[in-house]
């Protein structure tokens, strides 16, 4: 094992989104949602959970180098059947943030669980995954539109998650 040698390559904006899904029964997602949760608030928690998890992955993941994120934005959303998690991680450095926004996602749905396990302990953390990756020697990437693949960003295909955010 070792850690990849990032020093020769140029710093240049990259960004990463990633999502995933806490599914749980509709009682418990309302109770999130009435702020009758003992624990307190469990939204905040999973965004406060998942900017802590971006800046600390390194310590997380054995090989991923520590790079200087420029922004972390973590948001965590009631939905019908559970709650929705999504993270978007910049830096300008020589790696990218895909491992970041990943761990957001997973440390904001662990703390839904964790918040939410006297309620229902049959809740499921799902689908996490990369939605979107663009800077580095890669490019742009794009999750396909059914879920299951991968295809690289097409230019005039639409407005990326990405490109949404930078308005």
């Amino acid at each position: 094992m070792k850690m990849i040698d990032v020093g020769a390559k140029p710093k240049t904006e990259r960004v990463a989104v990633a999502r995933g899904f806490v599914s749980m029964t509709p009682a418990t997602r309302a109770r999130v949602e009435r702020g009758e949760v003992e624990k307190g608030d469990v939204l905040a928690a999973a965004r406060l959970a998942g900017i802590m998890a971006a800046k600390r992955t390194p310590d997380l993941v054995p090989l991923c180098h520590p790079i200087a994120l420029s922004a972390v934005d973590v948001s965590a959303e009631p939905e019908p059947d559970g709650i929705r998690v999504a993270a978007t991680v910049r830096t300008v450095d020589r790696t990218g943030v895909e491992m970041e926004a990943l761990a957001a996602v997973s440390a904001a749905c662990l703390t839904v669980y964790d918040m939410l396990k006297r309620y229902e302990k049959g809740m499921r953390i799902e689908a996490v995954e990369l939605v979107e990756k663009a800077g580095g020697r890669s490019g742009h990437w794009v999750r396909g539109g059914s879920g299951r693949g991968a295809r690289p960003a097409r230019p005039g295909g639409g407005r990326s998650r990405i490109a949404k955010r930078r308005g």
